[in-house]
């Protein structure tokens, strides 16, 4: 017979999204944020919505509102971390589930919900299966379009804020402004660090998987026996 639990759940649902996923450039960010019952239209009147529809400045203007009234949790996968995990994993949605798994975690840390809501980005049993004892009672749900959701409208902000932020001192710790995304600013970007620094630079700032990574690669001159590097 399962126990009764001593203190109810909290009325209220977690939402959670990544951002830097499309860009070779910085890290993976993985977002949670925790929506009490009751506070959706406080949001609404802050402004929030799924962060690409709206500015840089804006996302960290917002972030810097959440953070003080909200709880909230981020989990930041670095680049070299990043290619580390990948390619032991060798796949992407997986190493999303394990990252959503996490930020759903440490906000059930410190707080009782019944409920989670993500983007559909892959099979949702990768996410339940990364989810430990604590996540194992949540209800998880998976959806399509599911920024149009506030609480994961804040993630997404919250996601943006910090991968901005991060992506900004590996420009500054490289002495080259890094691009967002994965366009041809960024490829050119790329060919400079390499014959500046050699390929090994790439394991520190970028997501090595990229197609990008083989366009940078043949634009330098880099010969094969240079890649990987070691």
């Amino acid at each position: 017979m399962e126990q009764a639990e001593i203190f109810p759940s909290e009325k209220g649902h977690i939402g959670t999204d990544e951002s830097g996923k499309g860009d070779y450039f910085g890290p993976l960010v993985i977002a949670g944020f925790f929506l009490p019952e009751g506070q959706e239209e406080v949001l609404r009147e802050l402004g929030v919505k799924d962060c690409k529809r709206l500015s840089d400045n804006r996302v960290m203007e917002l972030a810097r509102l959440l953070k003080k009234g909200y709880l909230y949790s981020i989990v930041t996968i670095g680049p070299e971390r990043y290619n580390l995990l990948y390619s032991r994993l060798k796949n992407l949605n997986r190493l999303l589930a394990w990252g959503h798994a996490r930020a759903i975690e440490n906000i059930l840390e410190k707080v009782n919900c019944r409920e989670a809501l993500t983007d559909q980005f892959g099979d949702e049993r990768w996410v339940k299966e990364a989810l430990l004892k604590k996540g194992k009672k949540i209800n998880l749900i998976q959806k399509t379009g599911a920024e149009e959701d506030l609480a994961v409208a804040a993630a997404s902000i919250l996601a943006r804020a910090e991968f901005l932020v991060r992506l900004e001192a590996l420009s500054l710790e490289t002495g080259l402004k890094l691009p967002k995304g994965a366009s041809n600013l960024v490829e050119e970007a790329g060919v400079k660090l390499v014959k500046r620094d050699g390929t090994k630079i790439l394991v520190r700032v970028a997501k090595l998987h990229f197609k990008t990574t083989d366009k940078i690669m043949k634009t330098a001159g880099m010969p094969d026996e240079n890649w990987p590097p070691g």
